[in-house]
């Protein structure tokens, strides 16, 4: 396991290696399991991460709380029918997004990239850029490889959690884990990886985790289509040559230490922000009423 960004680049640089390499070489370190295991892993993960992805924009989702139902299909037909603002290329990542937590709403099989709550992030930047570019199969699981690096590293320094660290630890972690894949993709760098991961934290620092009722789906799908959305500038601003003053594990101390800053009422205990609206506080009523659940009992 690599200490800091700058351990990775000096080791890939200097053994002229690909970062996904040495993901796989700890993996098989720390669990004994081979690279073809590992990589048949991650293809029947790809595979359900692309199905989570795609199976909401033709036909709109009924969820059982209803509060997202056919996000991505509106977006989808908006995406390709219309001229988005943003373009219809990252008009129908948004929609990808959209899907998988749709999917994760619906009770369906996805792929916590890291985490359920941020689910649609990394599927949806590595559809979409399969969808542009006609990768490959084996090209998209080295591109996972590299978002999972990126998480290691991360995670010595950070969490995942939101009930932890907020939405910034859970769709800021996704975005820069999808950041790196995609710069990766682009044939970027292995410096550029690491600056196009620390701006995606950047750009969400302190974001709260805010969801209604407790539930991975209002406003969590939105920040699963703006992480998309982050991920695919933060990837574009490293590329650009732009860099970060501040190294990526620093960046991950700080977002560490933010999110301990912040109260319990926003993160994750569905109590706060959005979540602590009337009509937020409505719909949780409503729904611990249907799981016959007390707020006295859920407290």
């Amino acid at each position: 396991m690599f200490d800091t960004s700058l351990e990775i680049i000096n080791k890939v640089k200097k053994e002229n290696r690909p970062f996904y390499e040495y993901v796989i070489e700890i993996e098989n370190e720390r669990t004994g399991k081979s690279e073809e295991f590992i990589r048949n892993e991650l293809s029947h993960m790809l595979d359900v991460m692309e199905k989570s992805a795609t199976d909401f924009l033709e036909t709109p989702s009924v969820t059982n709380q209803k509060m997202i139902d056919g996000f991505a299909h509106k977006m989808h037909v908006y995406a390709n029918e219309n001229e988005p603002i943003v373009g219809q290329f990252t008009a129908e990542a948004m929609a990808m997004a959209f899907s998988t937590l749709e999917i994760s709403a619906a009770m369906g099989k996805i792929v916590a990239s890291p985490t359920a709550g941020s689910s649609g992030i990394l599927p949806a930047a590595l559809m979409s850029f399969k969808q542009r570019y006609n990768c490959s199969h084996d090209e998209l699981i080295d591109a996972m490889l590299v978002a999972i690096g990126v998480g290691q590293l991360l995670g010595k320094y950070a969490t995942f959690s939101g009930a932890d660290g907020g939405c910034q630890a859970e769709t800021g972690s996704a975005a820069a884990m999808a950041a790196g894949a995609l710069i990766f993709l682009r044939g970027g760098s292995i410096e550029q990886v690491f600056h196009g991961a620390s701006f995606a934290i950047l750009h969400v620092l302190g974001l709260v985790c805010d969801p209604i009722a407790g539930l991975v789906e209002y406003p969590c799908t939105f920040r699963n289509a703006m992480g998309v959305t982050n991920a695919m500038i933060s990837a574009d601003m490293a590329l650009a040559g732009i860099t970060s003053i501040v190294p990526f594990e620093e960046v991950c101390q700080a977002m560490r230490k933010v999110g301990k800053t912040l109260p319990p009422s926003l993160r994750e205990t569905g109590m706060g922000g959005v979540a602590g609206t009337k009509t937020g506080q409505d719909i949780r009523r409503r729904f611990l009423g249907s799981c016959n659940i007390s707020d006295d009992d859920e407290d």
